[in-house]
């Protein structure tokens, strides 16, 4: 039986809504994207929850039309604002000498327990990056391996409480409910980085509209996130300022003429901003000198805030950047002569193949939205502790809530979750509703009615009528 995953990239210029579909070999095929223009959003956050849900609800619309199907699961992106990095670590003992999964929970779940979270932040990821048992180091998964003692090394990444309620609260008034909150610098590097940068450790940039999410992945683990309030949109107001031209038409010309690469004497035709009527001719060198000077300067940042990070040496496969800005023209040959400073080199990514990823859909804009169907389809780490506090490994059963089949138009208000293998269809069973899962011959029976005593309540009326 194959599931429907659904991520939703939360940007603060764009919704992005992702469908796949995950076959019982685990083979993952994205059917639909879509995206719509973001609302009730700014620099990350959530300012205004109704204009973030209808935004929400709108990309998930078109992504439906366009898939022609609902959805099993929601995975939903939140950005790296506010977020805090704690490392922390545990050893437990192994009373039947060999470990199995409860006792990599209790590892992970005590790590945890033994540092201080602040009261007004939450975990959202709980990820290994060294097992050991007894004096042996560097582990790569434990399961099954005979000791002592299990010692765990991981990092936590913890963001604002305020901030992921108002995100869910976005979410749920969107109609939906996340079955994960995923970081979206996190879900870029499930959807780009090769086995390579993952093994060797890599730094991964998504350059969005608004922001710069930033993970440095190694050891199969996230190591470290920083985020930086920029993006291409403030490219777009550069040039509304310095052109003198409506944010539109800087928009236009940003998209039109993207590059860092310095032109002939072309000029361009631009509207005189509060005097649209009347237009004004701008030479083509000053607007790539434009763009070129705010690209400068936030990868400039960028590796400013990376060299003060103090784990850009985990990095050995280099940079990966990704996200809709990087489609400027020009820019990998700038990022390779500011990194260079920090001894790393440059790639710029587009999501990994997929089957079902099209043309149109290789885009670096994609790149958080495909890495959350990713991770609904078990491709993160092999351990972690996710938003929902429970233990996700590679190769666990699918879990499916029934939340998710509200929109297959079945109104089921029970949150139990059902866990099939991904073998063969089993019976899934809601409460007193008898239905089986999409796939199955037999079509669902109506709801059993519910039979009350009536000769037993009239009795009991009688009586208390008697007493008074």
């Amino acid at each position: 039986m194959a599931t429907r995953i659904l991520g939703i990239d939360i940007g603060s210029i764009k919704i992005c809504a992702a469908m796949a579909e995950m076959d019982d070999d685990e083979k993952v095929k994205i059917i639909a994207i879509a995206s719509a223009e973001s609302k009730g959003l700014k620099k990350g956050s959530i300012t205004h929850i109704e204009y973030a849900a209808e935004s929400i609800r709108k990309a998930v619309d078109d992504v439906k039309r366009v898939a022609g199907t609902g959805f099993d699961k929601v995975v939903v992106s939140i950005s790296g604002k506010d977020v805090k990095n704690i490392d922390c670590k545990d050893i437990i003992n192994i009373p039947d000498k060999e470990v199995n999964l409860k006792q990599i929970e209790r590892a992970i779940k005590g790590a945890e327990f033994k540092v201080k979270v602040p009261s007004d932040y939450e975990i959202i990821h709980t990820l290994p990056y060294n097992f050991k048992i007894d004096s042996q180091d560097n582990i790569e998964d434990p399961l099954g391996m005979n000791g002592e003692r299990l010692e765990v090394e991981a990092h936590m990444v913890a963001v604002q409480k305020s901030a992921i309620t108002n995100l869910r609260k976005a979410v749920e008034r969107a109609g939906l409910k996340a079955d994960n909150v995923v970081l979206a610098s996190y879900a870029s590097a499930i959807a780009t980085l090769n086995k390579d940068e993952r093994d060797m450790g890599a730094i991964l940039i998504d350059m969005g509209g608004a922001t710069c999410d930033i993970a440095i992945h190694s050891g199969n683990s996230v190591r470290y996130t920083d985020f930086l309030a920029v993006g291409s949109w403030n490219i777009t107001n550069d040039l509304s300022q310095q052109l003198h031209t409506p944010i539109a038409d800087a928009e236009d010309v940003k998209i039109k003429f993207g590059t860092l690469r310095r032109q002939g004497s072309e000029v361009v035709t631009l509207p005189i901003l509060g005097e649209e009527s009347e237009t004004c001719e701008k030479s083509m060198n000053l607007v790539i000198d434009i763009i070129y000077a705010r690209v400068d300067e936030t990868l400039r940042y960028l590796a400013k805030k990376l060299s003060e990070s103090g784990y850009v040496d985990l990095a050995a496969a280099g940079v990966v950047l990704t996200g809709g800005m990087t489609k400027l023209d020009g820019i990998r040959d700038l990022a390779v002569a500011i990194f260079a400073q920090i001894g790393k080199n440059v790639r710029v990514a587009k999501p990994m193949e997929l089957e079902g990823l099209v043309e149109a859909y290789k885009d670096q804009a994609y790149s958080c939205a495909i890495g959350l169907c990713l991770y609904g389809a078990g491709r993160f780490t092999p351990y972690e502790i996710d938003s929902e506090r429970e233990l996700r490994y590679k190769g666990e059963p699918v879990t499916v809530k029934t939340t998710s089949f509200v929109n297959a138009d079945l109104s089921f208000t029970n949150q139990e979750e059902i866990k099939f293998e991904n073998t063969e269809p089993k019976e899934l069973i809601f409460n007193e509703l008898d239905l089986k899962i999409e796939g199955s011959s037999n079509e669902p029976k109506q709801p059993k009615e519910r039979k009350l005593n009536v000769s037993w309540l009239t009795k009991f009326w009688n009586w208390i009528k008697d007493l008074f």
